[in-house]
C-alpha cells in the first residue's frame, strides 16, 4: 500500500490559521500549567500539526529557559509549524485575549475600587492570592527540594530577600551555589535525535525591532523606558515560570519603584488570576496603574519580549544546553531559589492584608481547596461568589 501523502494545508496551514486557533484558546487558558496541556491537545490532538515528541521537547526547552513557560511553548510551536513568523503569530494569539480583559479590568479598576462593594470584593481576592501564592510556595518546594542542599539554598534565598536583598543578586548566587555545591550527575540521559529550524534572518529581524522599540523609548519617553526596561528584566530572571517572576515583580513594583503598593499590587495578582494566559499579564496592571493606557502596552510587551526571544533563540541549541552537566546545576540552583523568594512574597503579601476572621478563614479554605486538588479558577470564583454574597448579608 502506497502511503497517501500529508495535504500541504495540514504540513503548513497559514499564518491567519495558526493566529486564530491560538486566539480561541487563550480565551480559555485557565489553570497554569494545565495550559500546556491544552496547547498539546490542540496542537498535537486536534490539528495534528506537530507529533508528541517533538511537541513534548518544546515543553523541556521552554521548562530549561527563563521566562512565562506556557507562551514559550506555544511560541515553540508556531515555530516548528511556520518558522519565526508562526511563532510570533502564535505567540500573539495566545497572549492577546489576556492583554485585552487585563487592560479593560485595570481601567475597570481605577474607576470603581473606592467603592465599598469593590473595596470588599478585592479583600477578600487579597486573601485568596495569599493562599494561592502560599500554596505555589508549598507545591514548588514539594517538588523540587529533595536533599539538604536544596533546602539549605531555598533557605538562604528567603532570608536574602526577606532582608531586602535584589532578588537578582539573589538568583546569581544560588546558581553559583548549584554550580558549587550540587552534584554532577553519574546517569546519562537518554536524548532523542531531534532536528531544530536553524536560526533565521526573521528571527534577528526581530531581534532588531525589540531593540530598536527600547532604544526609541530611552530616547522618547524616560519613564516608559524604565517600565519597559524593568518588566523585560523580571521576565529575564524568571526560571520556573509565570510564578516564579511574581517575587521579582512584588520587589520591582513595590519596592524599588513604588509604582504601587503592596495592597494595589496583590489585587493585579488576583485580577492575573481571573484572567486567562499566564499570571505575568498583571504587568499589564501596573503599567496600566502607573502610567495609564500606554503604560499598559508598554509594560505587556516588556514582560513577554523576552519570552518570546529566548525561546526562538535556543531552539536550534536545544540539544547542547540539555546535555550541560553545568547549565543543569545552575538552573536547579535557580528554581530551588525561588522556593524561597516565593515563601517571602507569601509573608511579604500577607502582611499587607488588614486580616479579620472573614479574609482569614477564605484564605484558608482557599489554601486547603488548593492541597485537595481544586482548579485555581473555580477557587477564585468560589471566593468572589462567598464575598458577595457576604458583603448583601452584611449590608
Amino acid at each position: 500500500m502506497v502511503d497517501q501523502p500529508i495535504p500541504s494545508e495540514l504540513q503548513q496551514p497559514s499564518l491567519a490559521s495558526i493566529f486564530f486557533a491560538f486566539f480561541r484558546i487563550g480565551i480559555t487558558a485557565f489553570g497554569g500549567p494545565a495550559m500546556v496541556s491544552y496547547i498539546r491537545k490542540m496542537v498535537v490532538g486536534q490539528k495534528g500539526w506537530l507529533d508528541s515528541v517533538v511537541f513534548d521537547d518544546g515543553v523541556a526547552l521552554c521548562q530549561a529557559i527563563p521566562g512565562a513557560t506556557a507562551m514559550q511553548v506555544t511560541a515553540y510551536a508556531g515555530l516548528r509549524i511556520r518558522g519565526t513568523a508562526g511563532a510570533f503569530a502564535a505567540f500573539v494569539g495566545f497572549g492577546l485575549p489576556a492583554f485585552i480583559l487585563m487592560m479593560i479590568l485595570s481601567a475597570l479598576y481605577v474607576s470603581t475600587s473606592a467603592l465599598p462593594p469593590v473595596m470588599a470584593l478585592f479583600l477578600a481576592l487579597q486573601a485568596i492570592v495569599v493562599a494561592l501564592v502560599a500554596y505555589a510556595t508549598v507545591s514548588f518546594g514539594r517538588t523540587s527540594l529533595k536533599h539538604w542542599i536544596h533546602v539549605l539554598i531555598a533557605g538562604i534565598a528567603a532570608v536574602l530577600f526577606i532582608a531586602g536583598v535584589s532578588p537578582v543578586v539573589v538568583i546569581v548566587l544560588a546558581a553559583l551555589l548549584g554550580i558549587t555545591l550540587l552534584p554532577v550527575s553519574d546517569k546519562k540521559q537518554e536524548m532523542p535525535v531531534t532536528t531544530f529550524p536553524r536560526p533565521e534572518k526573521s528571527f534577528l529581524i526581530l531581534l532588531a525591532i525589540a531593540a530598536a522599540f527600547f532604544i526609541l523609548l530611552y530616547l522618547l519617553q524616560s519613564d516608559l523606558y524604565t517600565l519597559a526596561a524593568t518588566m523585560a528584566r523580571i521576565d529575564l530572571f524568571a526560571f520556573g515560570g509565570g510564578f516564579a517572576a511574581l517575587p521579582l515583580m512584588f520587589h520591582e513594583v513595590v519596592v524599588v519603584h513604588s509604582w504601587l503598593d503592596s495592597a494595589t499590587f496583590i489585587n493585579g495578582l488576583a485580577l492575573g488570576q481571573v484572567t486567562p494566559g499566564p499570571i505575568v499579564v498583571t504587568a499589564t496592571f501596573v503599567g496600566f496603574l502607573a502610567y495609564g493606557f500606554w503604560g499598559g502596552i508598554v509594560a505587556t510587551i516588556g514582560i513577554f519580549t523576552p519570552s518570546f526571544l529566548f525561546a526562538v533563540g535556543t531552539v536550534p541549541y536545544y540539544d547542547r544546553l540539555r546535555s550541560s552537566q553545568l547549565y543543569q546545576k545552575m538552573f536547579q540552583g535557580i528554581l530551588f531559589s525561588f522556593v524561597g523568594l516565593l515563601l517571602s512574597v507569601t509573608i511579604k503579601l500577607a502582611l499587607a492584608v488588614p486580616w479579620s476572621w472573614f479574609p482569614g478563614l477564605l484564605a484558608t479554605g482557599a489554601f486547603l481547596s488548593l492541597l485537595l486538588g481544586a482548579e485555581i479558577l473555580w477557587v477564585v470564583i468560589a471566593g468572589i461568589g462567598i464575598a458577595v454574597v457576604m458583603f448583601v448579608f452584611v449590608h
